[in-house]
């Protein structure tokens, strides 16, 4: 009998012993009869795909028996070695989960002791805290991993069988067994008998039809459905009748299994007892259509874009675009004046959804074909779709001069022109030659890259040389080093300098997502500020030689200074040097979204690109003042932080200081060198008033550079405030006088200021139409007083937060990043 205090213990653990028991009870069901119910499983999952009705009678009777022979001998193997678990075998394994089995020890005995006080006191204490350690308990998992005995996976086979069965079978031909039976074929031999199928094509979709279930009269099939019917009972007995599959073959009307497709409407009757008939129509399966909804726009990148509409009843299942030449619409001069040799068309793959619906669907054929000999020129465009029937359909011609990309240097669009003769006819060899020889008859600066240039005479010696005997195969692979020679010389080093950036790019995300270390960080932050700097200064270039070149192509881009760019990738290495690097991935992908849609915009520095080799400098020179500011800051608070320093560290800390006095004098003199003639606005208000703020920045940098070498951190750093707000006014004097500059050259000179141009592209408060939310403009930012009191009030409040004590330290350090900033 147990114990009051076990007895209580036990009832308080009544549920975890139960669902243990239960557990055991799973467990050993699973391991004695997994046999059984997958076999189970396996002639469910049969019988619901209909595998009884395809097999022969005798072949599914013997399956059938197979199966129960089956079920037998592992009903009788699992009932073997199934033993029903008992109640002591639930608490023995709860007991066992427990650490040091408490309900074992509540059922000890004291065995030496009893009589003394202290070891019975001992002793209750024990059993005391083995009571609450069993209350504790929790109910245990079964172990119901069958791995060991099924090592094939057998079980998983069947249930993963049944469930495509479920899917796509019917339960309803589960009844089907029953036919196998005795009763069943008893019936048969009683009497005559039947049973049907209507299987659509596959590419329909559409499920098989057990005949036996549907009524007389009328039945629309898809054409092409397969027929098939059993007569069971005396040959002869039930005979079929059908005018639906069109054929002209002599047929065994009284067969005991007949099988044909429906090609027509018609009528299908099965004569005899229990007989049926039903009025077939036969559904035709439509051809496919497909139309241009749009007319063929060039993309930025120079790819054709073509949008179209493609249906059919049952989807699509490929498409093409072919590409002809017409020429009735060519400019038959110069080069093209000649007939052109015999071309195939172009032929390309129109994109199909991946998934989902094909029956009815809208895309567009994006494809870069500006190195293909038609492009640029009169072309026919159709479009042809075909289903799995075989049926095709094909759109009207368009006729249109097919995108290809532009070339707006002129030296480069001459060397286009000349390859597109070269690829017109192999005739045009001797005249594309002459032409090219009188081209670079003067070739000083016909090319600003002398690499470039040695490119182009190779290529023309090769071109001189077999001019009168070009093979297809030289001609081809002259074509392409032309097509390379002329990029080089649209873009300059455009295109490798955005592979350095991409590359840059694509490490710092690696980074990024490997968690590198600062130093690593480091690194690749100055390697992505190197390539952005290349590439923005590249594109400068390039619209400073092409101002008017695919103006209407870059209408769509984002317009962002060099100054924000810098922003954002000094946002980027202070989130990941913090450790935030989701927010440094959110911000990456950002500044590569900003940079594959950049565009430099007009101005000066601060609110345009880099427009002028001056006003970059003075950029740089503001840069690094703020970092030899930031330097001195620390070396200041170094020199506060309460730590006595010895000999050693004086002498470092000197020759720190002289280092830093050095750097100075380094930033003065580079201030000093820079060529006022170059800076925007001589002889304006505006750009007096910036050369005025650079001389007042050079002479703070001098009294920052004298205290330094005296020792003086404190009042250095006070100069060198001086020094960069002197800078920023400078550059933000000399910003204005460059947009007058720009207005003036665009004939708006005579605008009154403070007042917005009659611009239709303009709202009523003279805000640009459509250009809210565009990162780094700030066109639309409200002017007057209102906006300078709420800019002085924000400011206000940033230095409020910064000097608080109670804000995390890398809070304070972020706002007065942003006073340094503004």
């Amino acid at each position: 009998m147990a114990r009051p205090e076990t007895a209580q213990v036990l009832h308080r653990i009544r549920w975890p012993l139960r669902l243990t028991w239960a557990g055991l009870w799973a467990e050993r069901l699973s391991r004695a009869f997994w046999p059984l119910w997958s076999i189970l499983l396996a002639v469910l999952a049969a019988a619901a795909l209909g595998l009884v009705d395809l097999l022969p009678l005798e072949a599914a009777w013997m399956a059938l028996v197979s199966a129960c022979v089956g079920a037998v001998w592992a009903l009788w193997h699992g009932w073997r070695g199934f033993a029903p678990p008992r109640r002591s075998d639930a608490l023995a394994r709860l007991d066992a989960a427990l650490p040091g089995q408490p309900l074992s020890a509540l059922a000890d005995d004291q065995a030496i002791g009893g009589n003394d006080p202290a070891s019975v006191a001992v002793w209750q204490a024990h059993r005391a805290r083995m009571a609450a350690r069993a209350a504790s308990a929790r109910p245990v998992q079964p172990d119901l991993k069958l791995a060991p005995r099924d090592p094939f996976g057998l079980r998983y086979m069947a249930l993963t069988a049944l469930v495509v069965a479920l899917i796509f079978g019917s339960v309803w031909r589960i009844a089907s067994l029953a036919d196998l039976g005795p009763g069943r074929a008893e019936a048969m031999m009683a009497g005559p008998s039947w049973e049907g199928w209507a299987r659509p094509p596959a590419h329909t979709g559409k499920p098989a039809l057990y005949l036996n279930d549907l009524p007389a009269g009328p039945l629309t099939l898809p054409q092409g459905s397969e027929i098939q019917l059993r007569f069971y009972g005396d040959i002869g007995a039930l005979t079929l009748s059908e005018t639906v599959s069109a054929s002209t073959q002599p047929q065994q009307a009284s067969a005991q299994i007949q099988a044909f497709s429906v090609a027509q409407s018609g009528a299908i009757a099965i004569v005899g007892p229990g007989g049926r008939e039903w009025q077939v129509s036969a559904l035709p399966d439509a051809a496919p259509s497909v139309a241009i909804t749009g007319e063929a726009t060039r993309e930025r990148d120079g790819k054709m874009r073509l949008p179209f509409r493609a249906e059919d009843d049952h989807g699509i299942k490929a498409g093409l675009a072919t590409v002809t030449l017409d020429l009735d619409r060519v400019d038959r001069r110069f080069g093209l004046s000649i007939e052109p040799e015999p071309r195939a068309p172009l032929t390309l793959d129109l994109p199909l959804p991946i998934s989902g619906n094909r029956a009815v669907f809208e895309d567009a054929l994006v494809e870069d074909i500006s190195q293909h000999p038609f492009a640029n020129l009169p072309v026919k465009v159709r479009l042809t779709v075909e289903d799995a029937a075989g049926q095709s359909g094909a759109s009207d011609a368009l006729q249109m001069t097919l995108p290809g990309k532009r070339f707006f240097d002129p030296l480069a669009a001459a060397i286009i022109e000349l390859r597109r003769d070269l690829l017109w006819n192999r005739a045009n060899g001797p005249r594309t030659a002459q032409v090219f020889r009188a081209l670079t008859h003067l070739p000083d600066g016909l090319v600003r890259d002398k690499a470039t240039f040695a490119r182009l005479t190779e290529a023309l010696k090769t071109l001189y040389r077999d001019a009168d005997t070009l093979t297809p195969e030289a001609r081809d692979a002259l074509a392409a080093e032309l097509w390379e020679i002329a990029l080089l010389v649209e873009e300059g080093d455009l295109a490798s300098a955005r592979d350095r950036l991409q590359r840059a790019q694509e490490r710092l995300n690696e980074a990024i997502r490997n968690g590198a270390d600062p130093a690593e960080i480091a690194e690749l932050m100055d390697e992505l500020r190197e390539a952005t700097k290349d590439y923005m200064q590249m594109l400068a270039d390039r619209e400073a030689r092409n101002p008017d070149s695919d103006r209407a192509e870059n209408q769509e881009r984002m317009e962002v200074t060099g100054d924000q760019i810098q922003d954002m990738m000094d946002e980027i290495q202070h989130l990941m040097e913090e450790g935030r690097m989701a927010e440094a991935a959110e911000a990456m992908a950002m500044l590569q979204q900003l940079l594959e849609n950049l565009q430099i915009t007009e101005g000066g520095p601060g609110s345009g690109g880099p427009t002028l080799p001056g006003m970059r400098d003075l950029q740089d020179t503001l840069r690094d003042q703020q970092e030899l500011s930031d330097e001195a800051f620390r070396e200041l608070q170094q020199g506060q932080g309460g730590r006595q320093p010895q000999d050693g560290d004086a002498q470092d800390g000197q020759g720190d200081r002289r280092s830093l006095a050095e750097r100075q004098e380094e930033l003065r003199r580079r201030l000093e060198g820079v060529d006022t003639n170059r800076l925007p606005g001589p002889g304006t208000e505006s750009g007096e008033e910036g050369r005025e703020a650079l001389e007042g920045a050079e002479r703070s940098m001098e009294e920052a550079e004298r205290a330094l070498r005296d020792g003086d951190l404190s009042g250095a750093l006070d100069r060198q405030a001086e020094a960069m707000e002197a800078l920023r006014d400078g550059l933000k004097a000399l910003g204005d006088a460059q947009r007058q500059n720009d207005r003036a050259d665009r004939g708006q000179a005579n605008t009154p200021e403070g007042t917005a141009p009659a611009d239709p592209s303009r709202d009523p408060l003279g805000r640009e139409n459509g250009r809210s939310a565009r990162i780094g403009d700030d066109g639309n930012l409200g002017k007057g007083q209102d906006v300078q009191r709420r800019a002085q009030e924000l400011l206000d409040e940033i230095r409020r937060r910064s000097g608080d004590q109670q804000r995390a330290e890398g809070e304070r350090d972020y706002l007065r990043r942003l006073l340094d900033l503004f």
